[in-house]
């Protein structure tokens, strides 16, 4: 009842209804990619959130800088891990963004193979600090980073690449993850000071506030905010992967992730500021199965797929900013669009999308791959996000079919074969996996990355040959 009473006090102020849904006043998105970078989204209608510790306005679009352009799109990202960054399209976006009224910028250490701080900070070193917040995170992954003095460094080394005195938002990375979380957990942070660390540099100002992203085991999860319930720390702000699909799903798609209802509700009734990543979940609640996004054409003809996505986690109340890694303008127009302003989603529509829509897409058993590129390089040169890509590409788009007798074995085959052979090149593809599991511990969704890979290869192998592929194996 609180919950509800506390949406509709939220819809009252935008000016809706719980039972309708509002057009937006200025300008609606674009219902695809072709037609989205012939509108212009418009000046000054930005929707913001009010941070309740500074009082400050956070644009609800976040630019998430993760997946920056390069020089070179086609060939970087997926057959060289050390493409150079396209700075001079960067800046374009940055200044795009924020004409439009977006002022929340996120990145990390390990970005972009290390160099997203640095072009972060190149961008937007160019407007006024005043203009901007900045949320990075200490990325210590790897345990020849978990000494004091590393994280030390590594949190300086932060602020000279953003060319900053003091950082906005400064997270934990990735909290809850790796085999005994809890222990890694306390191996990056407690043990060697740096939580201790991090909190005397937000009493000095040099982070203005302070919290963690979660991915993994609920545990540590709970024992953080328990933390806070105890008066042991004060989180600011925590990021967590909210959307339709993984609102109710998260623990089907994978056992060891939490639904995002547990995790927003638990930070709501403590009024803990939700920051949310993944809203598409890797662009696969952009390019959904045909029948589904007709569906939700049909409901809305005015909205594109992506934007029902992006509405629906901005219509949750506690949620401070929604991050996109916006790689092109097309993206970035399109999303500004959606927030300038928000037109909320109705209650009608928030159940359509997480019961009915996430009920149906739940059918297509795609592997749950949001291609952040954490799993990579592999140490053999596996592709793994393009391969993964494809096949949950050719599953939704019903290139996937097991019987030589079906009528669209041979279209499907084709489709799949001549796709895979241009996305991946061979010596890159899932056939070349050798088991080692490197890539398993960095996956923020916890896939077993060798067993789908192993599976994906003997599907190649079986229709290569025209045969009946094998029956996939249980996850």
């Amino acid at each position: 009842m609180k919950k509800d009473i506390s949406r509709r006090n939220f819809l009252k102020a935008l000016g809706l209804g719980t039972a309708t849904i509002a057009a937006p006043a200025i300008v609606s998105c674009a219902r695809d990619d072709k037609t989205a970078t012939e509108q212009e989204p418009p000046v000054g209608k930005m929707t913001y959130r009010t941070s309740p510790k500074t009082g400050e306005k956070v644009s609800l679009l976040g630019y998430g800088m993760m997946r920056l352009p390069t020089i070179d799109n086609n060939r970087s990202a997926r057959e060289e891990n050390d493409a150079e960054i396209d700075q001079e399209l960067v800046n374009r976006q940055v200044d795009y963004a924020i004409e439009h009224g977006v002022n929340y910028f996120d990145t990390s250490p390990a970005y972009c193979r290390g160099r997203s701080e640095h072009a972060t900070g190149v961008a937007l070193a160019r407007h006024k600090r005043e203009e901007f917040f900045i949320a990075t995170k200490l990325s210590n992954f790897n345990p020849e980073t978990w000494s004091h003095e590393a994280g030390v460094e590594m949190f300086q080394n932060s602020l000279k690449e953003l060319q900053v005195d003091y950082v906005d938002y400064l997270l934990l990375h990735a909290i809850g993850g790796g085999e005994d979380a809890m222990a890694e957990y306390r191996a990056r942070y407690v043990d060697n000071g740096i939580l201790d660390y991090l909190v005397e540099q937000r009493e000095k100002g040099t982070i203005r506030n302070l919290g963690f992203s979660y991915h993994g085991d609920i545990a540590v999860f709970d024992y953080l905010l328990q933390m806070q319930d105890e008066g042991k720390i004060k989180w600011d702000f925590v990021q967590i992967e909210l959307n339709w699909l993984d609102w109710h799903y998260a623990d089907e798609i994978n056992d060891r992730n939490t639904d995002a209802e547990y995790l927003y509700d638990e930070l709501d009734k403590r009024e803990i500021p939700a920051v949310i990543m993944e809203p598409l979940l890797g662009g696969r609640l952009a390019k959904l199965p045909d029948p589904i996004a007709e569906k939700l054409l049909a409901r809305d003809p005015e909205h594109s797929v992506a934007s029902w996505a992006f509405r629906y986690a901005g219509s949750y109340p506690r949620v401070l900013t929604v991050l996109s890694g916006m790689t092109f303008m097309h993206h970035l127009k399109e999303n500004l669009c959606t927030y300038s302003p928000l037109a909320a989603l109705s209650d009608d529509d928030m159940r359509f999308l997480d019961e009915t829509m996430a009920d149906e897409l739940m059918k297509y058993n795609t592997i749950p791959c949001n291609d952040c590129k954490y799993c990579m390089p592999c140490p053999y040169g596996i592709d793994i996000p393009a391969i993964f890509v494809h096949y949950n590409k050719c599953l939704t788009e019903g290139n996937v079919i097991r019987e030589v007798q079906s009528s669209e074995y041979g279209k499907a085959r084709r489709a799949f074969l001549i796709g895979y052979d241009r996305s991946v090149p061979k010596l890159r593809q899932a056939d070349h996996c050798i088991g080692c599991g490197q890539c398993v511990h960095h996956c923020p969704q916890r896939i077993r990355i060798p067993h789908e890979l192993h599976r994906i290869a003997a599907y190649v192998e079986a229709i290569k040959q025209g045969k009946d592929a094998p029956e996939a194996p249980e996850r």
